[in-house]
């Protein structure tokens, strides 16, 4: 499966926001972010005129790194919010919210989202009491999203849950850390995704 192997920090500061890809060194010192808050690159502090389709475009790539998608699949994405009712903009990023990669991730089984892509991939997550392996894989309301008993303990998790404790949990989830379960409770709303995305303007660059 495609994934996107640029280096996190890059992207981070590509996108002049931090988009927490390594989960817990982004809090630290140690983040580019809080050293070099620049663009990459030898023109990295040059200036950069901000069209209205330069907007757009880091917009959309933000959202990409984000949920760690590639163009191919992230259109995909759109054109199922575009079809659904409602607005296409919140579609998208409730599409986007509902991969189990993201719950694992949401639900402070994983430091970040790779690491949540990682665990799914390698067999560690169940859903329902049946093993998924497809980071995508849509979750549902009333779907229980769990770690395999063997798999609960591993340091990487265990660093997940004690990184998670005191972090508001979204509303659309109910989470037991000692049980390392999640339960998918509503369909993600637009209000409990605080990710720094103005979706409009991912709409209005693939409307053009």
């Amino acid at each position: 499966m495609a994934r996107n192997l640029d280096p996190s920090c890059k992207q981070c500061r590509r996108e002049g926001v931090k988009l927490f890809l390594k989960g817990a060194r982004c809090e630290t010192d140690k983040c580019a972010m809080e050293r070099r808050s620049y663009p990459p690159g030898e023109h990295g502090r040059g200036r950069v005129k901000e069209t209205e389709y330069l907007l757009q475009l880091r917009e959309k790539q933000k959202a990409k790194r984000i949920y760690g998608v590639l163009e191919r699949q992230f259109r995909r994405y759109y054109g199922r919010a575009s079809r659904q009712q409602g607005i296409t903009g919140e579609n998208l990023l409730c599409l986007l919210e509902s991969r189990l990669d993201n719950v694992v991730y949401r639900g402070g089984l994983a430091s970040s989202r790779q690491d949540a892509r990682q665990l799914v991939r390698h067999g560690h997550v169940l859903v329902n009491g049946r093993k998924v392996n497809i980071p995508s894989y849509e979750v549902r309301t009333g779907d229980v999203v769990e770690l395999k008993e063997k798999s609960k303990d591993m340091v990487r998790v265990l660093q997940a849950v004690r990184l998670a404790e005191g972090r508001p949990v979204v509303p659309w989830l109910r989470v037991d850390p000692d049980k390392r379960r999640i339960e998918v409770v509503s369909r993600p709303k637009r209000e409990d995704i605080d990710i720094p995305v103005k979706e409009h303007l991912i709409v209005e660059l693939y409307s053009k």
